[in-house]
């Protein structure tokens, strides 16, 4: 193939007046080659490449949607109707036909105005906290100018969490972008795709209050906020590699150090810039927050028990007052707040991450004799402890507790009560026959140890008794401890 230039010099040469033949010495190309450029005027002539069998448009079409878009068993359709043709041909006929959708578009450039867009994305993990495995969600909002991040860790991203989220954010910064590029999450996005989606009312109106907008980019075109998704690698690369998590607490205090404190006076690689010093020359260009943005909340509304406790997230909150109510609580981030007919009763602080079936009581106030009326009574530490007695009673929980499903937890309570009855060998020597004759009933196990006492095969152990415990310093300072006042006795024995 001749070169574009040379053809453009031939024919230039031709415009001067120089014959082919000189040409054609000149530039080592042959005579009929230099004749057919002439004819061209130089220039590269467009090469249409023509199949040896042409496929209708129609029966495409019509195969295709038969074939639920399958190309490959387009392309057996036509094979069987006698019509042979290559399978890269027929997905390029595909393409100019636009069958399928779209054909994708080049991503479209954005220079890096100070104080026009932030970008906001969320990416899962799956990281070691404390001793577990665990699945987070990663929350990163990322100011483009200025490569300011803020970072955050939830077990699960919801819409209420996502308002959260940029309330911490940009409350922190006092300051707002005018957009926020965002992909087409069903979050903030209520239908369409990219610039024909519509944002949800409700993510619509909270963005207002921070004065920016929502905008979705097109599908495929993650590197619109190429950004947040590099932030994400940095994440991967550089936050997570030697670090420890005690919880997701101490997880997130270390992501907000990271990403608030690390990061932005550390010079980016590339182009040296300093993200804190960037940010205070982008704030003249960014939306000042006002002084007081009400925090997102969720309402929730609860009944309270006889006991004056109300349930919320697993846990018991006692609520103020002497009657059974009717109350609403307001979840917010970090908190709850409890409100009757528009009158707030109490505020508590949510618990740690994990933290499940405990109660909570307002501080400064003694603490309620009674539980919650549908408080859960877990066997852990029960089941724990008769695990640990004696290897033959971890045999038998394992074959007891896949047969009792849902009533473990009093059974597991029962058999707790009669090892704290009876003495260790007894109970093992009990558990033995229980697991060899499959026995998983209570009742009948007390009566398998009564009859083992009552048999003979089992002797009461002697107990041992130190006989100087008359020398113990806490026996002798119980001797000479007061006595006890017993002459409200002795003056009832007198009225009768």
């Amino acid at each position: 193939m001749i070169d574009p230039e040379k053809r453009k010099a031939i024919y230039l040469l031709h415009e001067e007046g120089v014959g082919v033949r000189k040409i054609s010495q000149q530039l080592k190309v042959g005579r009929n080659a230099v004749r057919r450029i002439i004819n061209q005027k130089g220039v590269m002539p467009l090469l249409t490449r023509k199949d040896k069998k042409e496929v209708d448009s129609e029966l495409l079409r019509r195969l295709y949607i038969e074939c639920n878009g399958w190309m490959q068993r387009v392309h057996e359709k036509l094979a069987e109707e006698g019509i042979q043709i290559g399978y890269s041909t027929l997905t390029n006929l595909a393409r100019e036909l636009n069958l399928g959708g779209e054909n994708s578009q080049r991503c479209e450039r954005v220079p890096d105005e100070p104080g026009a867009e932030m970008q906001h994305d969320t990416s899962p993990y799956t990281i070691k906290i404390g001793d577990k495995e665990v699945r987070v969600i990663g929350s990163l909002l990322y100011f483009r100018y200025c490569k300011k991040r803020y970072l955050k860790f939830y077990r699960y991203f919801n819409r209420f969490q996502m308002k959260c989220f940029f309330y911490e954010a940009l409350t922190f910064f006092g300051y707002s972008a005018r957009v926020c590029i965002i992909d087409n999450t069903n979050l903030a996005r209520l239908r369409g795709t990219g610039k024909n989606a519509v944002i949800v009312p409700e993510m619509e109106v909270f963005a207002k209050q921070f004065g920016f907008k929502f905008t979705c980019h097109e599908v495929g075109h993650a590197n619109r906020k190429a950004g947040n998704e590099r932030s994400f690698w940095t994440v991967e690369t550089n936050f997570f590699p030697g670090r420890r998590f005690e919880n997701l607490e101490d997880l997130n205090k270390q992501a907000f150090d990271w990403a608030t404190v690390r990061m932005p006076n550390r010079p980016c690689s590339k182009s040296g810039l300093i993200p804190a010093k960037a940010f205070e020359y982008e704030q003249a260009y960014l939306i000042k927050l006002p002084p007081y943005i009400p925090a997102p909340y969720l309402p929730h509304e609860r009944g309270t028990d006889q006991y004056g406790y109300i349930a919320f997230d697993g846990n018991y909150y006692w609520v103020p007052g002497t009657k059974r109510d009717d109350v609403q609580v307001l979840q917010y981030s970090n908190s709850i707040k409890i409100y009757l007919r528009r009158e707030l009763l109490v505020e508590y602080q949510l618990p740690a991450d994990g933290v499940k079936n405990k109660l909570f009581q307002p501080e400064g106030m003694p603490k309620s004799k009674y539980k919650p009326h549908n408080r859960k009574k877990p066997t852990m530490e029960e089941e724990q402890k008769l695990r640990t007695s004696a290897k033959e009673i971890d045999e038998y929980l394992n074959f007891a507790l896949k047969q009792l499903g849902l009533k473990k937890h009093n059974f597991i309570r029962e058999l707790f009560a009669l090892h704290q009855k009876i003495a260790l060998p007894l109970f093992v020597e009990t558990i033995k026959r229980a697991k060899k004759y499959r026995i998983v009933d209570i009742e009948t196990i007390e009566r398998m140890a009564i009859l083992q006492m009552n048999s003979g095969y089992y002797e009461i152990p002697q107990v041992d008794i130190d006989e100087q415990f008359q020398n113990r310093e806490s026996y002798q300072e119980g001797r000479i401890s007061e006595g006890v006042d017993l002459s409200k006795y002795d003056k009832m024995y007198e009225d009768e």
